[in-house]
């Protein structure tokens, strides 16, 4: 099944109101996230799967990318499990993603 991602379903599967605004960030984030198409209707199941970690996939304030956050900084395990999730989320679906050094934060950069 071939499922097409767009600024719309995906601002309405984040959980995002559908503004103006919001369009034209999603849309700038999809545009500038190289081979978006390749793991797009992947983001969503990711950030499903995060929920259980009080983490999830965002869009970015400061960059033209999505982000996954945890809003969970003082549990060893639960933060193990999500860098883990993010890492195998990655490799399985060749996405290249960047983590902040300070911060419980990945970019999602593009595809390999």
């Amino acid at each position: 099944m071939h499922l097409d991602v767009t600024a719309p379903m995906l601002l309405s599967q984040l959980g995002y109101p559908k503004s103006e605004a919001a369009l034209s960030q999603m849309q700038d984030i999809i545009n500038n996230t190289k081979g978006f198409d390749k793991f797009a209707k992947h983001i969503i199941s990711l950030d499903e799967h995060l929920k259980h970690m009080k983490a999830y996939v965002a869009m970015s304030n400061s960059l033209d990318y999505l982000k996954i956050k945890c809003d969970i900084s003082d549990a060893p395990l639960i933060l193990q499990e999500f860098h883990d999730t993010v890492l195998n989320w990655s490799q399985k679906y060749n996405v290249e993603v960047q983590k902040i050094k300070t911060k419980e934060v990945y970019y999602i950069i593009g595809h390999h």
